[in-house]
């Protein structure tokens, strides 16, 4: 996952990555972290907080076909009535609030 390959990071710092990971799938599949979709179409986490350094966009790149996030996602385009768009993802449009606002910065 490039997100997690930076040549910076120890290996340390990539367990810590992977464990946080972890943490937001289980929070994910008892609802404690949810999703948020942008109405341009890019995800947040609200409520993940001991994310280890990872961005909501690379969490979602990590775990994408995890189903604790495929039902959290569902839930999100339902009850916002936005769809995700890959396109805004890939552009790194992101949120540093859990979703009040969004920037590719």
């Amino acid at each position: 996952m490039p997100c997690m390959t930076q040549p910076t990071l120890t290996e340390i710092q990539k367990l810590a990555q992977r464990a946080a990971l972890g943490r937001l799938r289980a929070a994910l599949a008892v609802g404690t972290v949810t999703v948020v979709v942008g109405r341009n179409g890019s995800i947040a986490f609200r409520g993940w907080r001991d994310n280890a350094g990872v961005s909501d966009l690379c969490a979602y790149r990590a775990i994408a076909n995890s189903p604790e996030l495929r039902r959290a996602l569902a839930r999100a385009e339902v009850t916002s009535g936005n769809r995700i768009n890959p396109q805004a993802i890939a552009t790194g449009l992101h949120s540093h609030d859990g979703g009040a606002t969004w920037s590719k910065h």
